[in-house]
């Protein structure tokens, strides 16, 4: 499979503003996105090397999204951090098996964030305010007191 994240420009494939991810990036500092928008990799794969400090915005899409909330979970019990942007779906199975669980935080975010495309120019372009609203889950292995 070429590319796990089945990523288009008229689905899945949508870039974070850079505002946005300059600020999270100033606090968590990455080294790896598994997720770059446009991108022509799988970052599931199990020969995919995560970083010791990941940023994920996966595919919205059901299942591409749970298959990286559980890689990002697996990671984080290696010891690496995991920050993804996620839309808010707090009724779902995933959340409450798997997201509350393992969670070292969740920040909602105020308002809905603009994500980009880029348009036949190569320009990035906002379509306007995204469909959910957005959380910041934070998947860091618990310290043992």
């Amino acid at each position: 499979m070429k590319n796990t994240k089945a990523r288009d420009n008229s689905g899945d494939d949508w870039k974070t503003p850079d505002w946005f991810y300059d600020k999270l990036n100033e606090k968590y500092h990455f080294d790896f996105d598994p997720c770059p928008y446009q991108a022509d990799f799988d970052g599931l794969a199990p020969e995919c090397i995560w970083g010791r400090s990941n940023f994920i915005n996966p595919p919205y899409s059901r299942a591409l999204k749970e298959k990286f909330i559980l890689r990002a979970v697996e990671e984080s019990k290696k010891g690496n951090l995991c920050v993804m942007l996620l839309p808010v779906s707090t009724s779902t199975r995933i959340f409450h098996e798997v997201i509350l669980p393992n969670a070292s935080s969740i920040e909602f975010v105020r308002g809905r964030l603009h994500f980009e495309q880029r348009n036949e120019e190569g320009k990035f372009v906002s379509k306007g305010a995204g469909q959910h609203d957005s959380m910041v889950v934070v998947f860091q292995k618990k310290l043992d007191k």
